[in-house]
């Protein structure tokens, strides 16, 4: 959760205490149920022992284990928070293969590139930026609307073509798994960016 507030708009939203009574807008919010409940997740375990739970971590949300140091659930909405979280884990793992593979190869469009993800920024030129801030600010609408107004789960777009999510128990194994892996590939991205900052190398060429 705290991962994602340093995404957070600068017109703060309401906090809530609880992920059930999040939703005030629209109807109820329909969660899984936890992948091992009690051991990696929910409202009995803490990243800290001796560590006071904040209010708003009361265990529903997939990859809950009460770590908010800052406070930041107290302040914004949870559901925005972990929308962002979800959505920022999912860029930060496409990024962090991204920036692996032009190190083993490139397509033959993208061979005048940098494999500095920095430098490639200025490579691909507006047009290619144009679509993708574009892309960016339709999904936040139909993902605002969303979040807000519907009842869907938090970062569920309907889109699961190998049916991971095909029963209950499968669901909620890959749910916790998207948000560990998510986590990591954030840290993981800003280490890469840092070391191209430092060095100008990849991650393969430290």
């Amino acid at each position: 959760i705290g991962a994602a507030s340093a995404f957070a708009p600068g017109a703060m939203l309401p906090a809530t205490k609880s992920v059930r009574s999040a939703t005030t807008q629209g109807p109820s919010m329909q969660l899984l149920p936890l992948y091992r409940d009690g051991e990696l997740q929910g409202s009995t375990v803490m990243y800290r022992p001796g560590v006071e739970r904040p209010l708003a971590l009361d265990g529903t949300y997939v990859g809950d284990i009460g770590f908010d140091p800052l406070g930041f659930t107290n302040v914004i909405d949870l559901k925005w928070l972990r929308e962002a979280e979800i959505k920022h884990g999912r860029v930060c793992m496409l990024a962090a293969l991204g920036m692996m593979f032009p190190e083993f190869g490139r397509f033959p469009q993208f061979e005048g590139m940098s494999t500095n993800p920095l430098q490639a920024f200025y490579d691909v030129g507006p047009i290619a930026w144009l679509q993708i801030f574009t892309f960016i600010g339709i999904l936040e609408t139909v993902s605002y609307d969303k979040i807000y107004y519907g009842d869907a789960a938090p970062g569920d777009l309907g889109f699961d073509p190998l049916r991971l999510s095909a029963d209950a128990n499968s669901a909620a194994h890959y749910a916790a798994a998207e948000i560990k892996n998510g986590r990591l590939a954030m840290i993981a991205t800003g280490g890469m960016v840092h070391h191209y900052l430092l060095n100008g190398k990849g991650p393969l060429g430290q």
